[in-house]
């Protein structure tokens, strides 16, 4: 009986292998050889260009500012809804996650109509007679991109957490003359951990990767790393430096999965 049931994880087996382990390995030979395939660092290296650095760093720097955003977003809202009872609770994340329903590029897109030198916002500006701001291709319009689309990472793995702390801790803690910064700072902040560790994970790694956002809020004028391994891939046709420039940023991707696997080892952040 159970031999047949190992049967059921043969097309989750067949999906991971050809749309996970095969295109990472592609990934893997091409960033480690040359276009005559040959062994080379040369590709990684490229990311000690100065242009190349420059857009490492902006993009560490962006997704840093957005994930810190998110995590003092998300923190409070997460806490209302483990404080609210399940029907509350369950109409409140609808809501929140209804936007998540629509296409991605859609989402962005509808920012950068509002954001636009001639948008929803500068109109309603100028029918106040408010002199237009220039919001469109700015570090802020991206970072403002990142948190409306990455928000939600944040939010549920931190309410997972919080809505398992068992309430009988809170109410002893109180008891014992604790107020409600003490119980805070000593119960339920420390307890909360795992999912703030993988919030600040599932929002970090597609900031620092992300391309879509940066291209339509930023336009050209502001590349990230993400900008600059597309531009090898579908302008320049380099799939080896490409490649090389995506196994660096694979280092981050390692070490948030180590991250979680320290601080989450049972899962509670993930685990919804």
């Amino acid at each position: 009986m159970l031999k047949s049931k190992k049967w059921l994880s043969g097309p989750y087996l067949f999906w991971s292998i050809a749309f996970t382990v095969i295109p990472l390995l592609m990934i893997v030979y091409y960033g480690m050889t040359d276009k005559e395939g040959h062994f080379t660092w040369y590709n990684l290296a490229q990311i000690t260009t100065q242009e190349n650095l420059k857009a490492l760093g902006l993009a560490l720097l962006l997704s840093c500012f957005s994930t810190l955003l998110c995590l003092l977003l998300a923190y409070p809202l997460a806490m209302i809804l483990s404080e609210k009872n399940v029907n509350q609770t369950s109409f409140i994340v609808l809501i929140f996650i209804l936007p998540m329903w629509m296409n991605f590029l859609l989402r962005t897109l509808a920012w950068q109509n509002l954001l636009e030198k001639n948008g929803i916002i500068n109109t309603i500006l100028s029918f106040f007679h408010l002199p237009a701001m220039t919001l469109i291709n700015t570090p802020g319009a991206i970072i403002l991109g990142m948190v409306y689309n990455f928000l939600p990472f944040m939010v549920l793995p931190i309410y997972n957490v919080l809505v398992k702390i068992d309430k009988d801790v809170i109410f002893a803690a109180r008891d014992l003359g604790a107020n409600n910064l003490q119980t805070f700072a000593r119960i339920t902040l420390p307890l909360s951990v795992p999912g703030i560790v993988s919030g600040i994970t599932m929002v970090f790694v597609p900031s620092l990767t992300t391309f879509v956002i940066s291209d339509l809020l930023g336009g050209s004028k502001i590349l990230l790393i993400g900008n600059v391994i597309e531009q090898e891939f579908k302008q320049g046709s380099n799939w080896n430096v490409g490649s090389g420039l995506s196994l660096v940023l694979m280092i981050f991707i390692i070490a948030s999965m180590a991250l979680i696997a320290e601080y989450d080892k049972e899962g509670e952040g993930t685990a919804f």
